[in-house]
């Protein structure tokens, strides 16, 4: 599948760990920064795919999980480490649920908001891929 584990350099403190996001840990430019936060445990979030957007999720608080499929597989990641970042390349249906209390998900993306590389509908995201 085409997603890959990103770890995150950290420094470790007894007064508190610092996690640093820099270019050469990211493998993309990054254009679009936001995150998701005040998230019910029953709602899912994302629902799509994109056609060339790369992103990268990040857990900074809590856990949630993350359902992906790229039209013949599906597997299920779940995010629950700071240091931790799963990276979502193209063309992978993603869905994320099972949100903890508390739980932020940063993201970090490769481009600016196009509607054009959304896939939002799966059965359009299978004859996509197929």
């Amino acid at each position: 599948m085409n997603i890959e584990i990103i770890n995150i350099p950290k420094v470790e403190d007894y007064r508190g760990n610092i996690a640093i996001v820099e270019k050469e840990v990211i493998p993309f430019e990054i254009k679009r920064v936001y995150y998701l936060y005040d998230v019910p445990s029953t709602a899912h979030r994302g629902g799509h795919a994109h056609k060339e957007q790369l992103e990268l999720l990040i857990p900074l608080s809590g856990s949630f999980d993350v359902v992906l499929n790229d039209g013949k597989t599906k597997q299920t990641v779940t995010l629950n480490k700071p240091d931790k970042g799963l990276l979502i390349k193209t063309n992978i249906w993603r869905e994320l649920e099972n949100f903890s209390s508390g739980s932020v998900c940063l993201v970090l993306a490769s481009d600016v908001f196009l509607e054009d590389d959304y896939i939002r509908d799966f059965d359009a995201f299978l004859d996509f891929v197929r």
